[in-house]
């Protein structure tokens, strides 16, 4: 496994065929639009290739006139990913073929399985993407900064994996490669089962009266966010990963079965110490998660700032922080059930916080520590 990094410009030449055009497919061929590789669009629904193509993404596949493309780009939905790459191997022999189902190690085993030329596919998985869905959501800034998987099997070219890895820095992202069952273990944790505990959890806010939701937070949003996505799409990734995921969510019964069993006698000997024996359990699994631009994890200081929920009061307490001269690291917004006032979540180096916090109050700002 390489670690992520940014590489040098990929420089493809295109054309580039896209099949698919939902939010990846779409997203894709904007970026390459963007920087003037030419690109060419293919959706079994009219509808979507039609939008696709009207908010600049490419040109229909009938356009392309016979020319042999550099690059096949499969965004399809992952149970169809194989037909589609197969498919997609036999009709343009000369092209690179890449895949950006966010499973590899199924859709891998199946085209080997099925005898097709693997020397020329690459098996890709941008990590990227919104709540909302389809070519309307489309952004050609969308994978910027943001990790690109590339899963070559043992029998890619370097050809095939330098036109998949010309794909991902072309957009702006950030590569590594992973063994393909490497990778479905990883997203596995750091994706796929929080998707299926956000989920959890909202499910649980059905019926709950408006009362008590008003009650709601940033920690119930935080946890919640994810669990807006499309269910579809999801039945299909989970399906395809239910292995690595059921393996994880075992781990995750048990400790459930654990706080549960506590809760249940919570005065019990030794009750308190197992309940922050978990917290600090989950103190240093989230201490690992990568920082800033993906470095080692930093400890930042916190303060809120309330602000009036009126035109322009964001903006100028970003201004003054700027010109203060102290550098945010991290922002979140709140709002005051009730009351037209705002919060403004701030993060700071530790030695920047009792300045900013000096310098705010000077400038009239109510600051809360």
């Amino acid at each position: 496994m390489s670690a992520f990094r940014t590489l040098g410009r990929g420089h493809l030449n295109g054309p580039v065929v896209v099949v698919g055009t939902g939010l990846l497919g779409t997203s894709i061929g904007l970026g390459l639009r963007g920087r003037g590789v030419a690109v060419y669009l293919s959706d079994p629904s009219p509808t979507n290739q039609a939008v696709a193509v009207d908010i600049g993404a490419g040109l229909p596949l009938a356009r392309l006139d016979g020319d042999q493309p550099e690059l096949v780009v499969v965004a399809a939905p992952p149970d169809v990913t194989a037909d589609v790459v197969e498919r997609a191997l036999a009709d343009y022999p000369g092209a690179t073929v890449v895949d950006i189902a966010s499973v590899k190690a199924g859709i891998q085993a199946e085209l080997r399985s099925r005898g097709a030329d693997l020397s020329r596919y690459v098996g890709t998985h941008p990590m990227a993407g919104r709540e909302k869905s389809g070519p309307v959501a489309a952004r050609g800034e969308l994978f910027t900064s943001m990790p690109w998987v590339l899963c070559p099997s043992a029998e890619s070219l370097p050809r095939a994996l330098q036109t998949a890895r010309a794909l991902a820095v072309d957009l702006g992202a950030v590569v590594a490669e992973f063994g393909a069952e490497e990778h479905d273990e990883a997203v596995a944790l750091v994706s796929h089962v929080p998707q299926v505990v956000s989920s959890l959890v909202a499910s649980r806010l059905q019926g709950t009266p408006l009362h008590a939701l008003s009650l709601a937070g940033n920690g119930l949003r935080d946890v919640t966010r994810i669990a807006a996505s499309d269910p579809t799409l999801w039945v299909q990734i989970l399906g395809a990963n239910a292995e690595k995921v059921v393996e994880i969510l075992h781990g995750v019964r048990e400790d459930l079965n654990r706080v549960i069993g506590t809760l249940e006698n919570p005065t019990a000997p030794g009750a308190r110490l197992d309940l922050a024996q978990l917290i600090s359990e989950g103190n240093a699994g989230q201490s690992r998660i990568p920082g800033k631009h993906g470095g080692p994890p930093q400890a930042y200081s916190w303060l809120t700032v309330l602000v009036d929920d009126t035109p322009g009061q964001i903006a100028r307490l970003l201004t003054e922080i700027g010109e203060i001269g102290v550098n945010l690291e991290d922002l979140r917004l709140d709002h005051s059930s009730g009351q037209n006032v705002g919060m403004v979540e701030i993060s700071v180096l530790p030695n920047k916080h009792e300045l900013l916090i000096e310098a705010l109050n000077d400038r009239g700002w109510r600051v809360l520590q």
